[in-house]
């Protein structure tokens, strides 16, 4: 399975000093369109090992000529954002996945409530062209550290005028009870940011009466570090060493497994694996109870104790 596209690097903007926005373009045939929430994952070529970093697209979805994302550089880092920010220069020659979409705009929604923290702004420069295209009711709050995670604020304030709300984290903290009280049937809420914002998001609006069904979030992080550990694969019998930095689902992909995957952060349910035989540290927000008794995320999800062995 290929679901790579080759692009070339357009351009490299700085944003902020901790944030660049880079712009690919095709190298042949069109770029495939996307709907406003979509997402790509990144090919990144490191010495040691290659990535696939996640990353949503920030331009207009009516416009596909282009693709744009933003990447934060993280620190620590396991070397994607850094080697994004150090090392791709324009005409740089890069390949992507096709986009996917797990944080889609409910169009049933009466109003949408859009809450974004620093770099969570991306996914919802994408959902403003969509919903002022359909003339659709909405409103931005937007928290960030001036001089910091402010991305795009002068463009978020000529689009949006009073659907914009501004929260710099040192003079004017999100209050999000506050946004959230009161709201009419049929509003739907989304959220990007921080775990910590994400967490406070949905524990606050389920509070407050929320359906979980009109709340809607996105986070992506890549797999924390961990213990080593080795793996067993039970239909071919090979013994994989997965290192403490390195994902299951990434020492699988270096001996050339493709197991479906869109998020990488153990949320979308696409890498869901059986395990036959050990013991699971399963980091993942996506299986149930029930369901963590035989199957595991390769994405986030580790093995502790004895060898794990997995279905494969």
């Amino acid at each position: 399975m290929n679901n790579f596209i080759n692009v070339r690097v357009k351009d490299v903007r700085v944003i902020t000093p901790v944030i660049r926005e880079f712009t690919f373009e095709p190298t042949e045939s069109k770029l495939p369109t996307y709907s406003a929430g979509s997402h790509i994952q990144v090919h990144i070529p490191l010495e040691e090992r290659s990535l696939r970093n996640a990353y949503s697209l920030v331009g207009d979805p009516a416009q596909c000529d282009t693709y744009r994302i933003a990447v934060r550089l993280q620190s620590p880092t396991r070397g994607g954002s850094a080697y994004m920010h150090s090392e791709v220069k324009v005409g740089d020659m890069l390949r992507l996945t096709k986009p996917a979409n797990l944080f889609p705009i409910h169009s049933q929604g009466r109003h949408h409530v859009l809450i974004a923290g620093g770099i969570g702004i991306t996914p919802f420069l994408s959902y403003i062209e969509h919903l002022l295209a359909q003339h659709a009711s909405f409103e931005l709050h937007y928290a960030y550290r001036k001089g910091l995670t402010d991305a795009y604020l002068d463009h978020l304030q000529g689009r949006l005028g009073n659907k914009l709300n501004l929260y710099e984290s040192l003079e004017r903290p999100l209050d999000v009870a506050t946004i959230l009280r009161d709201r009419p049937l049929g509003c739907h809420l989304y959220t990007c940011g921080p775990e910590r914002l994400i967490n406070s998001v949905q524990e606050q609006a389920s509070n407050i009466g929320w359906p979980s069904g009109r709340i809607h979030w996105e986070a992506f992080s890549s797999a924390e570090a961990g213990q080593p550990f080795s793996v067993k694969l039970a239909r071919g019998g090979q013994i994989l060493e997965v290192k403490g930095d390195e994902s299951l689902l990434e020492a699988l992909e270096a001996q050339g497994f493709e197991i479906p995957n869109m998020c990488r952060g153990g949320v979308c349910g696409q890498c869901v694996t059986r395990f036959l035989d050990g013991d699971v540290d399963h980091r993942d927000n996506f299986l149930t109870s029930i369901e963590r008794s035989g199957s595991l995320m390769p994405c986030v999800s580790r093995g502790c104790g004895n060898s794990l062995v997995i279905d494969l």
